[in-house]
């Protein structure tokens, strides 16, 4: 059985006092150890947020990394900072890296190279414009981001999570029908399929992000081929993020 993910993208937002205040109602309070718990804070608080975390059963998170190992570019962070920073698991190719900063499917595949050669856990982010689920050409776009931000990749197995992110449902107050959401992830989970073998597909975890919240979080994790949640702005309320880990199956 696949352990549920729940994870949380800061996104650029907080201060250092909020960030440290949001960690520690997170830490201190009760939630479901059966489920795994990840925290994805901006750069410049991942040393504070390694620091509060330590002891603890959650794991930190990095929003991004740059293609390349090190050199002269500068604003970047490389993946072996962010491993010297405790950093366990990063994102590649989220969808406002993708539309906002102009990143290509060669970039985010170098990307996601860059994670799993250095010992991260990838966690690969897909997604179709409203546009494109309109004309009912999803399937064929998500398709295409799977084989081009996979290209010549040899995952492993617990390497790589995906998470599903319906462009059109992200910070909009729209979400996509859970019925919707579950096709989706088992598309992408047959996808994996054909490049890895029945095993890694179905041992691979496929999350769903796309304005989740309290209200919607069980209705879309009780679906079989989504095995978590990518939760943006419910993740910057301790409340309302620890009700989403703590939803009742």
């Amino acid at each position: 059985m696949r352990k549920k993910i729940i994870a949380g993208n800061w996104k650029m937002n907080l201060d250092i006092n909020e960030s440290k205040q949001l960690i520690e109602n997170i830490k201190n309070s009760e939630f479901d150890k059966d489920k795994e718990v990840i925290i994805f804070p901006p750069y410049v608080f991942l040393q504070l947020a390694e620091e509060e975390l330590k002891d603890t059963d959650i794991r930190l998170g990095a929003q991004n990394l740059c293609q390349y190992d090190d050199g002269a570019y500068t604003g970047e962070v490389s993946a072996k900072m962010l491993k010297a920073l405790g950093v366990d698991s990063v994102l590649v190719g989220h969808s406002e890296r993708r539309t906002i900063f102009s990143e290509n499917d060669q970039v985010i595949n170098t990307k996601v190279k860059q994670g799993l050669e250095n010992g991260l856990r990838v966690v690969l982010c897909l997604g179709e414009s409203e546009d494109i689920r309109e004309e009912a050409k999803h399937e064929d776009f998500v398709r295409e981001q799977i084989l081009k931000g996979l290209d010549k990749i040899e995952a492993k197995i617990g390497q790589l999570i995906i998470a599903y992110e319906p462009i059109w449902a992200i910070g909009t107050g729209k979400t996509c029908d859970p019925k919707d959401a579950e096709k989706m992830c088992k598309f992408i989970r047959d996808q994996l399929a054909s490049l890895y073998g029945q095993e890694f597909a179905e041992k691979t975890r496929i999350l769903y992000g796309g304005s989740v919240k309290p209200e919607n979080a069980k209705e879309l994790l009780e679906k079989e081929n989504i095995d978590g949640a990518l939760v943006g702005g419910a993740s910057l309320d301790s409340k309302k993020f620890l009700d989403i880990i703590n939803y009742e199956v």
